[in-house]
């Protein structure tokens, strides 16, 4: 798994500086399609995002971790509460009603120390997500805060990468449905954008 990730992180960055690097990550982590992939959200499976290019939240964020450590930059998971029928997006009927009765439901970030700042460094959604009208971090500048895709509605909570193994997703049947249907929706709608 390392040798991967380090193979991946050097041909990545390969003659850079330190924040052309930093934001040439960034964009590769981002640019990776979104979806609910729930085998890769575990800290020893998220490295197969590189084989399957896609996945969601969490192990873009455990793959953007591992590399800004390989960098040399100390980071950290934060994680956000949020409610999936407070995303802004225009779901079909299904599936929000799918979303409105989804309980609290939890998004993961990092924080990245950058010249003596810990800054928020979100990669979760790739730029065709802007046709959904979702708020996608686009020309990042390796050294401010990024955007969050979601609305918190509680305080952040801060994990070392040590802790990754305790970051779970929910899988009761009431949310494994509403992924599915998500990714459903999801495909239909890249599909219909490549179509044009």
């Amino acid at each position: 798994m390392d040798s991967l990730v380090d193979r991946f992180l050097r041909d990545w960055t390969g003659g850079r500086d330190e924040t052309a690097a930093r934001v040439a990550v960034f964009e590769r982590i981002r640019d990776i399609p979104y979806a609910i992939e729930l085998d890769l959200i575990h800290s020893r499976q998220y490295i197969r995002i590189l084989e399957l290019n896609r996945g969601s939240c969490t192990p873009k964020h455990f793959l953007l971790c591992a590399m800004f450590q390989r960098m040399g930059l100390d980071t950290l998971y934060a994680c956000f509460p949020f409610r999936w029928d407070e995303v802004e997006l225009d779901y079909p009927p299904g599936l929000r009603r799918l979303a409105e009765a989804l309980p609290v439901s939890y998004h993961l970030a990092c924080r990245v120390e950058i010249e003596g700042r810990m800054v928020l460094v979100d990669a979760t959604l790739d730029p065709q997500m802007e046709m959904l009208g979702l708020p996608v971090n686009g020309d990042w500048d390796g050294r401010s805060d990024t955007t969050l895709p979601v609305r918190p509605c509680g305080d952040e909570e801060i994990y070392h990468p040590s802790e990754a193994e305790y970051i779970q997703v929910r899988r009761d049947a009431q949310s494994l449905a509403f992924y599915d249907e998500l990714n459903r929706w999801l495909r239909e709608s890249r599909a219909a954008w490549e179509a044009t």
